[in-house]
């Protein structure tokens, strides 16, 4: 009995100090906004459905998945989220057995009815089973489709309530999923938005199409509570958040770089998150946002565009001004790839033909990467030599690509299969009729740029090309459908592994993520081996043998990987890009100390 009672002591002192810290935890975040841009604007928020850069940032903030990444730690480390650290794993690499944490609470909301609202291992399996509903169209089906054991039933005829044996709710805190076969990439997976959680009472109350998209309710550490569409996003700090304090692992802190051991102390012991609102704004242009950020209306910009990077930087480094005001600037190399593709179904540049393979490879032999460095990207970029951008598992540092800028060579090849050179300077195709290229292109400043360059490379070699100008998110929607011919994109990574490239031009995923819909019976075999590896010899193989293919058939120019030139006002604290993850919005503090200009 005497035991009994030390024990209720200590609990009842522990979740009393548990209390203390996070009322000194409000406190201290009481008064402090952070303001930051988007660059598009959001479609909406929710996880199974939204795929933008725009509202993935902001779903990352409102909705929980399994597994999150340690923030500073380099080489990137999953760790648990709402899950209690990683999972139990089973047979070999099929079965992982997940323990929900008890006490985390969706956001209040009508549908609840007044009543608190706790996560469970069956929300999980609702909200996975989400990106299967037809109704939906998820561009993330892919994370899952034929992986889960069982999943055919919920394809062949789909419903909520199918159950299947891949995916179970084997207590009210206990998740177990099961796999078809080794995915070593499934972890990665469960740290994504799009498998955040979501309770079915919401997704219920408003089913309307895009209904629930507009009425976000998570578990995560921010909550939206004002929202203008297209212009301002505000959010606060989640009063019901569970109780996170911020630890860095001993062996993590021992080989971290002087900057970050430093933000590690700084966050040490902290509950998140820090600040008590967020400020976003939707800022399309370009100068727009560089003027905010001098102005000290954002707290800071990352990726400095192209086009103005004489505003802020000199001799290769910030301009001794802006440094004198607390300004810093890092480099950072971003896990990304640019590229320029061709549509393979196009009656005019698609097919697997002698000619038309021809007619591609003589247009990426027209590309000028270093006009395109040295100019555009102001040297924050590199050659993408494969779809793979450094430090992304399965990146090879000595691979180069045997198609380079070549315009003599893309002139004969183009002679060579019966492009005719017209009095015109243009060429016909090779029945004799006419050749006009469409490049859809973004309406900004750097899209004509970026139209500029692709006319003279092109004109060079005697192709004529036309530009079609929309919004980013208006050619995507085409672009699924097959009705773009060409356009330059760029593809940011998921999670840090070469196979979220490479499933990027397998034959399946046309329609969706593979926008080229390229669909070649030597790729696919190959990457339908590559995927079920991590990263080894064999799958190195594999790698060179695709990316061997892609530069054979051209579907894809490729043509940079960014340096993002990122900057930081002087009174934010705790900042550090991740690789992987969109924002760092609950780790950051102001300095209230620091001269900062009054919001708006």
């Amino acid at each position: 009995m005497m035991f009994l009672r030390k024990t209720a002591c200590a609990a009842g002192l522990a979740l009393l100090t548990l209390f203390a810290t996070v009322s000194h935890a409000a406190a201290d975040a009481a008064g402090k906004t952070l303001h930051f841009f988007l660059s598009t604007s959001e479609t909406g928020l929710d996880p199974a459905v939204a795929s933008d850069l725009a509202s993935l940032n902001l779903m990352e903030n409102v909705f929980d998945p399994l597994l999150r990444y340690d923030y500073l730690a380099r080489p990137v480390k999953l760790q648990g989220n709402t899950a209690r650290g990683l999972p139990k794993v089973d047979d070999g690499g099929l079965s992982y057995t997940f323990q929900i944490q008890p006490g985390v609470f969706f956001t209040p909301d009508p549908a609840f009815k007044g009543k608190p609202r706790e996560v469970t291992a069956q929300d999980y399996v609702y909200s996975l089973t989400r990106l299967y509903d037809p109704a939906l169209k998820s561009p993330w089906l892919f994370l899952l489709e034929d992986k889960l054991v069982g999943d055919a039933a919920l394809k062949k005829n789909f419903s909520y309530d199918t159950p299947i044996a891949g995916l179970q709710a084997l207590d009210k805190y206990t998740l177990r999923i099961r796999l078809n076969s080794i995915d070593p990439n499934f972890l990665f997976y469960l740290a994504m938005p799009a498998t955040g959680v979501v309770a079915r009472e919401v997704a219920e109350a408003y089913k309307a199409p895009g209904q629930l998209g507009n009425h976000p309710v998570g578990t995560g550490p921010f909550m939206i509570t004002e929202w203008k569409r297209s212009d301002k996003i505000v959010l606060q700090a989640n009063p019901n958040f569970r109780a996170t304090v911020f630890h860095t692992d001993a062996a993590v802190l021992k080989v971290l770089p002087p900057a970050d051991q430093l933000i590690a102390q700084s966050l040490e012991g902290k509950k998140l998150p820090l600040v008590e609102r967020i400020e976003v704004r939707i800022v399309e242009e370009y100068q727009s946002r560089m003027l905010g950020f001098l102005k000290g209306e954002f707290d800071y910009l990352e990726q400095v565009p192209e086009s103005l990077t004489d505003m802020v930087l000199a001799n290769g480094g910030l301009k001794p001004e802006l440094a004198a005001k607390g300004i810093t600037l890092e480099r950072f190399p971003v896990l990304q790839t640019y590229y320029m593709w061709m549509n393979m179904d196009d009656p005019v540049l698609g097919g697997y033909s002698k000619a038309r393979l021809a007619l591609r490879r003589a247009i990426a032999l027209s590309y000028n990467s270093g006009e395109d460095i040295a100019l555009l990207k102001k040297g924050l970029a590199l050659p993408a030599q494969s779809p793979l951008p450094p430090n992304v598992l399965g990146y090879d540092k000595t691979y180069r690509s045997p198609v380079n800028y070549d315009p003599a060579l893309a002139r004969a090849l183009l002679d060579r299969f019966g492009y005719k050179l017209g009095a015109n300077g243009f060429r016909s195709q090779p029945d004799g009729t006419p050749l006009i290229l469409t490049m859809h292109t973004e309406a900004s400043m750097v899209g004509r740029l970026r139209d500029e360059l692709w006319r003279r490379n092109l004109n060079a070699i005697g192709l004529r090309v036309e530009f079609k100008s929309d919004k980013k998110t208006e050619i995507i929607k085409a672009s699924r459908l097959g009705k773009v011919q060409m356009f330059e994109t760029n593809w940011i990574a998921d999670f840090p592994d070469g196979d979220n490239f490479m499933q990027l031009l397998y034959g399946p995923n046309s329609g969706r993520a593979n926008y080229a819909r390229f669909n070649l019976p030597d790729y696919n075999k190959r990457y339908e081996e590559a995927r079920l590896l991590s990263d080894s010899p064999r799958r190195r193989s594999l790698y060179f043998d695709m990316w061997q293919l892609i530069h054979a058939y051209t579907p894809w120019v490729l043509l940079t990987h960014p340096i993002s030139a990122d900057l930081q006002q002087a009174w934010l604290k705790n900042y550090r890009r991740h690789p992987v993850e969109f924002t760092s919005w609950r780790y950051l503090d102001v300095d209230m100390a620091r001269d900062r200009p009054t919001a708006k």
